[in-house]
């Protein structure tokens, strides 16, 4: 079960790290975008730290103060989360 986890967690920091790229892609490009609250909805279902590093590496969406702040704190709940269950 522990391996799922770790896969599926791989799979969703790639897909959302692909996610800013493509978004930030079609921005460049004045394409149909990717709506904000799908980086969100990823980044709550394990993709966070995937979303964060594209938004620095693409530099994407850096403005905005909530990627700036929800998303680091995303990832803090998420480490307090993994913490209380490694250790209940």
């Amino acid at each position: 079960m522990q391996n799922f986890i770790i896969i599926a967690l791989l799979i969703l920091n790639i897909f959302g790290f692909i996610l800013v790229s493509l978004d930030k892609y079609k921005a460049k490009n004045k394409l149909w975008r990717i709506p904000e609250r799908s980086f969100f909805i990823l980044s709550i279902l394990g993709g966070s730290i995937g979303v964060y590093v594209g938004l620095f590496l693409f530099k994407h969406k850096t403005r905005h103060w909530y990627f700036m702040v929800i998303i680091p704190l995303i990832i803090l709940a998420q480490i307090v989360f993994i913490y209380y269950l490694a250790n209940k």
